[in-house]
């Protein structure tokens, strides 16, 4: 008995992968529910387990190749070494007559999408043009099942479980293609890759300014009384809660103080409507080595500061470790960037679609600022607000930003929920 190794579901809009590591070869033993490759998608690198024990006969989709939702990755045969032996004889055998049936088949394909693109006159149905959208696919590519060879959505959900992608994505490097480098340069560059995250992390960027009207609004804070507390109750905090008090507690607590009383900063866009969430699930930026990722806490309006210490340390290390689920990344209505643990004075965020504002914190410097007529020293943080100016007005954007000064100006506001 062979029993397959597909690619598992991998998350909400998640429609394909890239083959990582195989950690097993053809011929090696197998358990049950052991990791026995890696997928690598645009948001997150997740273990597919064996669904069976047994021996792998065959690797079907190679390290570095894109797979659908569904595609067949490799198979798993019963018993031991002898059984494995058997399994890749056999399959050596078997191509000759497949190459001869999948040559007319691969010619009868095309044929098959031109016949449909001639005879049909209608468009593709709403649904399936959305769906086909989100996957970067053409009508051309899909077998249309409705009247007159209409798209539905359900040949879109065929198609994307089949593994088929848009070719086009090739075709902008192509375009962007830089001239030849000097011949005594050349053999001094490296050409690597982008990461299936990498290029992701890019094209949203690219689509956020693309899409959104963004502009940014800045203010500075003085973070005296926040150090202050934090100072004062670290050692009873983290004796109490198993948890160091940071920023990124007081941070969260002041934006989401912040976003109820403006909650347009916490909408996002859908075609001619706008969508009010009536809940806070702040995502928080952090840096890896495979790239940006950005894990949610989910509802910290309703959590204390501890609360939130302890799940941001909980999904920063999951970051790290690369060990996030794909439920730690979804759902964010709002985000914070800390570029000041790397000393940036001052930026511009990119919002992270199809959220409408970020707040950009950034280093704390000692400066001189006008107190009560006189010049003193204290150390300040300059914020950043980037938000999407189609639903967030100037007004409500630095209403935004002074709410959360204020708030850290007084931290006890948070404690008292004011």
């Amino acid at each position: 008995m062979v029993t397959e190794i597909r690619v598992p579901t991998l998350g909400e809009s998640v429609s394909e992968a890239t083959v990582g590591t195989w950690f097993k070869k053809v011929g090696d033993a197998i358990k049950a529910d052991e990791p026995i490759l890696e997928l690598e998608t645009d948001k997150v690198t997740i273990e597919v387990p064996a669904p069976a024990a047994g021996t792998l006969s065959e690797i079907v989709a190679q390290a570095g190749e894109t797979v659908g939702l569904g595609a067949l990755l490799g198979q798993i045969s019963e018993g031991g070494a002898g059984a494995a032996a058997a399994a890749p004889a056999a399959a050596e055998k078997k191509p000759e007559p497949a190459a001869a049936t999948a040559a007319p088949a691969a010619a009868a394909q095309p044929a098959a999408a031109a016949a449909t693109q001639t005879s049909t006159s209608m468009p593709p149905a709403p649904a399936a043009a959305k769906l086909m959208a989100e996957n970067s696919l053409s009508a051309d590519q899909i077998d249309g099942s409705g009247k007159r060879g209409q798209v539905l959505k359900g040949d879109v959900l065929a198609a994307v479980a089949k593994g088929i992608s848009a070719p086009a994505a090739a075709e902008p490097a192509k375009i962007q293609a830089r001239a030849p480098a000097p011949a005594e340069d050349a053999s001094r560059e490296e050409r690597v890759k982008m990461t299936r995250l990498r290029q992701t992390i890019a094209r949203r960027l690219k689509d956020a300014q693309n899409t959104a009207a963004m502009l940014t609004t800045y203010n500075e804070v003085d973070m005296s009384a926040v150090m202050s507390l934090r100072s004062k109750y670290k050692d009873i905090f983290e004796k109490k809660h198993g948890v160091k008090l940071g920023f990124m507690g007081f941070f969260t607590k002041a934006v989401t103080h912040a976003l109820k009383e403006l909650p347009a900063v916490n909408a996002e866009v859908d075609g001619t409507e706008i969508i009010y969430k009536n809940f806070c699930h702040v995502g928080v930026a952090v840096g890896t080595d495979k790239g940006l990722v950005v894990p949610v806490v989910r509802d910290a309006d309703q959590m204390s500061i501890a609360e939130i210490e302890k799940e941001i340390g909980r999904l920063g290390k999951a970051a790290r470790d690369g060990t996030l689920a794909m439920a730690d990344m979804q759902g964010g209505t709002f985000t914070i960037s800390n570029g000041g643990v790397y000393g940036s004075l001052m930026s511009s965020p990119i919002l992270n679609a199809p959220q409408s504002g970020i707040l950009g914190m950034h280093k704390i410097q000692d400066r001189p600022v006008a107190i009560g007529g006189q010049v003193v020293i204290r150390p300040m943080m300059y914020l950043a607000l980037s938000y999407d100016h189609r639903i967030v007005d100037g007004k409500e954007a630095v209403t935004f930003l002074v709410r959360v000064k204020e708030s850290l100006e007084d931290p006890e506001r948070l404690v008292l929920d004011l």
